[in-house]
């Protein structure tokens, strides 16, 4: 599929409007693809945001229950987390697996990439498949008052078909491993 390589915005400008170790929003002063004048904010992300389903051999899986600022209200989500820009998003994924569940998995799969709101931000979000399960201790960070539970894979993917869950990057890994199942090529 051909799609023009040019960008059709023109920046004029540029200010930041906020910085912290995690995000950074900048306001641009643009002309638009029509070449109009106006403003574009975007927001910068300093991490990857990594997302981990682990499944093991009983086909259960483990959702993590937290309250999310942002939204006001209470999610149910896969281990999900930031992994540095220049580290290998492998090993912030295992990190996030093992703090949030306490499970090590012996086998990984990156399942998806996928931008969380291209409107806006240039977040980027990796997700992985983790089999093989260990179950060690968990080791929450500080900021996270979390619920975690095992569930049958086809109960996960019945709440995100009634829209029992809301988090973006978990509603792609689970289709994302249903389809894998469906072909079966897991």
């Amino acid at each position: 599929m051909h799609h023009p390589k040019e960008n059709p915005w023109k920046i004029t400008g540029e200010k930041v409007a906020y910085d912290n170790p995690w995000i950074n929003v900048t306001e641009y002063q643009v002309l638009n693809p029509s070449g109009n004048p106006g403003i574009y904010g975007k927001v910068h992300f300093k991490n990857f945001a990594i997302g981990v389903l682990p499944l093991d051999n009983d086909m259960n899986t483990y959702l993590v229950g937290q309250y999310r600022f942002p939204l006001e209200q209470y999610s149910w989500e896969m281990p999900e987390g930031g992994g540095h820009l220049d580290h290998d998003p492998i090993e912030s994924a295992k990190r996030e697996l093992l703090e949030e569940t306490g499970l090590k998995a012996a086998n990984w799969t990156e399942i998806q990439r996928i931008h969380l709101s291209n409107s806006v931000s240039d977040e980027l979000s990796i997700l992985y498949l983790a089999r093989g399960l260990e179950q060690f201790e968990a080791e929450p960070e500080e900021t996270e008052q979390l619920v975690v539970h095992k569930l049958p894979f086809e109960e996960v993917y019945q709440m995100v078909c009634r829209g029992e869950i809301t988090d973006a990057m978990t509603i792609t890994a689970v289709l994302r491993v249903r389809l894998l199942i469906l072909e079966n090529q897991l």
